[in-house]
Order: C-alpha cells, then sequence, then structure tokens
C-alpha cells in the first residue's frame, strides 16, 4: 500500500489504524432537492446505490447492494422523504419501470444513458445510412432542446419508413422478421423515452441536469481510489467507502 511506503510502516498497521477510525457523518438538515440515483458495482455482487442532491453536490443516502432494483430506490425515495427532504425532480438512468416510478415527481432520464443504449444498438460504426443518420441525430441530445430533437426524430422515422418496414425470411424456421431489428430497437427505445429525456427543458426553473455525469464522476474517482488501496478487506472496504461518501 502506498501509506505503508510512504511512511515505512507494515500493512498490517496501516490496516489496524483504519480499522480504528470512527466514521463521523456530516449533520444534513432537510431542504429542497434534485435527485441523482445510480449505482456501481465493485464485483458481481458488491455495489454501492448512492442518493445525491443535484443542487448542493451532497451526498445524502447510500446502500450497499447486490443488486440494483427498483424496489431499492423506492425505499431509498420513501426514506428521504420521510426525513423531511423535497424531492424536486429525479435524475436516473432508463432502468424498466425506474422513469416512471414516482409519476407525482418531475423524472429526467440520463441522456448520457440514452446516448450509450443506443449506441448498442447501432455500434459505433452503423453499416447503413440510415443508421448513420440515427448515429448522428442522437449526437446532438445532450446538446438541443426538446422541440428541435423531437423534430429530427420525427423527420428521420418518416424518412426511412419503407426501409424500417422491410422483412426477410428466417433460414432457421422460414418465417419472416424485420430486417433491421436493431435499427429498429433504436428508433423505439428512443421514442419511448422521449417523455423524460427532456423533463430539465420542461422544468427549467428547478435546475434539472440533463445526465447523472456528478454522480458517475464521483463513483469513477472512488474506484480509482479504492484501485489503490487493493487487498482491503470487505470490512474495511465498506469503511474506506463510508468515509469517502460520508452518506
Amino acid at each position: 500500500m502506498q501509506l505503508s511506503k510512504k511512511y515505512n510502516i507494515s500493512t498490517k498497521t496501516i490496516q489496524r489504524y483504519l480499522s480504528e477510525l470512527k466514521i463521523t457523518k456530516p449533520i444534513i438538515l432537510p431542504s429542497n432537492i434534485v435527485l441523482l440515483m445510480d449505482t456501481t458495482y465493485f464485483g458481481r455482487s458488491f455495489g454501492v446505490m448512492l442518493f445525491k442532491d443535484a443542487l448542493t453536490g451532497r451526498n445524502l443516502l447510500k446502500y450497499y447492494v447486490k443488486n440494483e432494483t427498483n424496489k431499492l430506490y423506492a425505499q431509498g425515495i420513501d426514506e428521504l422523504l420521510n426525513m423531511g427532504f423535497d424531492i424536486q425532480a429525479i435524475v436516473c438512468d432508463g432502468r424498466k419501470g425506474l422513469l416512471n416510478l414516482y409519476t407525482n415527481i418531475p423524472t429526467q432520464m440520463c441522456q448520457f444513458h440514452q446516448v450509450a443504449i443506443t449506441r448498442r444498438y447501432l455500434t459505433q460504426n452503423p453499416k447503413t445510412e440510415a443508421g448513420k443518420e440515427l448515429k448522428a441525430i442522437v449526437q446532438w441530445l445532450k446538446q438541443t432542446d426538446k422541440e428541435s430533437f423531437t423534430g429530427l426524430l420525427n423527420g428521420w422515422e418518416i424518412r426511412w419508413e419503407l426501409f424500417l418496414k422491410e422483412r426477410t425470411i428466417n433460414p432457421l424456421n422460414q418465417k419472416t422478421q424485420y430486417t433491421h431489428r436493431r435499427l429498429r430497437r433504436a428508433i423505439r427505445s428512443l421514442k419511448n423515452n422521449l417523455p423524460y429525456l427532456f423533463t430539465w427543458y420542461d422544468y427549467m426553473h428547478l435546475k434539472i441536469p440533463n445526465t447523472t455525469n456528478a454522480i458517475d464522476g464521483h463513483f469513477a474517482n472512488l474506484k480509482q481510489k479504492l484501485r489503490n488501496h487493493n487487498g482491503l478487506s470487505m470490512r474495511m472496504k465498506k469503511q474506506f467507502i463510508d468515509e469517502f461518501l460520508k452518506a
């Protein structure tokens, strides 16, 4: 470990000092918040679900989780509401069922996640002209307004309507199927999530971020620091995360 080399003492001594540290959580008074929610993993069955206020940058709540579920997100939201926080809006990824979990709270889907979802369907280098055009449109998502982006999508659909309806015979079962299925999935994802992609625009006075980048950057920083301390036990790893997040 770096600390062991720096202070010329054994790794076990460093670990003992760390294990004796007491984590003092800051007192966070309830207030109006714009809630960022996301989960990151440090292995197959060890993750951290974090709830962060976009307005102040404060980490409000966290759970150690094995799996990311909507039930746990709802538990966190309810816990914050019961603590007295007034959740003005929510920003999250586009996992199924999460966007409309609280219909009375404006919810913004992270535009970065939407771009990533579309890229998985189109790939980095689409082969068709339709795919190339749609990829170019999606690149504008984080830089344009609701009306402009909706117009671009609608125009693309009209232009490539017949292309999207093309069918071919599956040689395995001799049944017809859509030829450009991945392209159809890409546009369906965009259209289904469109009502949540510009919540920041519809509620501009709430100062809602259009991505969860603030929380994703936090996770990246945490993982980098943990990599500098390989070999920590699970208990000490959690203690390290507790101190880092103070939530």
